[in-house]
């Protein structure tokens, strides 16, 4: 095995996480303004604004899935068992006493078995709630005369909002992994450049020196 540094992030990655932040940030302020934490934006334009990113959120979520199995990326964010208990071992005790990461990044396995687990998790429970909930919250009209239809649409606005606080929760804890371990820069510029430090096989490298040279560094 060798490090080098190799492009694992494509263009579309790094749009596609940006575009995400970006209006999830929207969608918290707005939301935020929605339920009167704050008086940056009336309601009615807090209202349109939530509404206007919510559509271009799930509109990016539905060109991402067609990425992510078009181009068989999904397997990145499949978890293992392998490696988990040590990394996190790492994060709950070994970080505190300056221990080394014990997970490499690998060409096919970009992220670490805890990343696997929490991004799957985040694409397979949180995201579709929170745009279920969403839909349902926004189309009542179209089930308002089903019965006990405003005792269903106060459970799914309840639902809702814990999706957005549960989301929220893992933005923080995003950003906060990106102040440990190496320095903020060398954790935030893969998402910029598309480069980052991998475990390279000698197949790897040597298909990647031949048939992908603009790839590896």
């Amino acid at each position: 095995m060798s490090i080098r540094r190799v492009r694992i992030f494509s263009l579309f990655e790094r749009f596609w996480h940006w575009s995400q932040m970006l209006l999830i940030v929207t969608l918290l302020i707005t939301g935020f303004a929605v339920h009167g934490f704050h008086d940056k934006l009336t309601f009615e334009d807090a209202v349109t604004l939530h509404t206007a990113a919510a559509f271009a959120l799930l509109l990016l979520w539905i060109f991402s899935v067609f990425w992510l199995f078009t181009t068989r990326t999904w397997r990145h964010f499949i978890p293992t068992g392998a490696g988990l208990w040590a990394v996190l071992r790492f994060y709950g005790y070994g970080i505190f006493k300056g221990e080394r990461h014990p997970y490499h990044k690998a060409y096919w396995r970009k992220h670490n078995p805890l990343q696997a687990l929490a991004y799957l998790m985040l694409k397979l429970v949180l995201f579709p709630a929170i745009w279920i909930s969403g839909l349902a919250y926004l189309f009542y009209f179209a089930w308002r005369d089903l019965p006990n239809a405003p005792q269903w649409l106060g459970v799914i606005a309840q639902a809702h909002t814990v999706a957005a606080f549960l989301i929220l929760a893992f933005v923080l804890i995003h950003v906060y992994m990106l102040t440990i371990g190496h320095s903020f820069r060398a954790h935030l510029m893969p998402m910029i450049t598309g480069f980052d430090e991998v475990d390279l096989t000698p197949e790897e490298e040597a298909y990647l020196t031949k048939d992908q040279p603009d790839d590896i560094r």
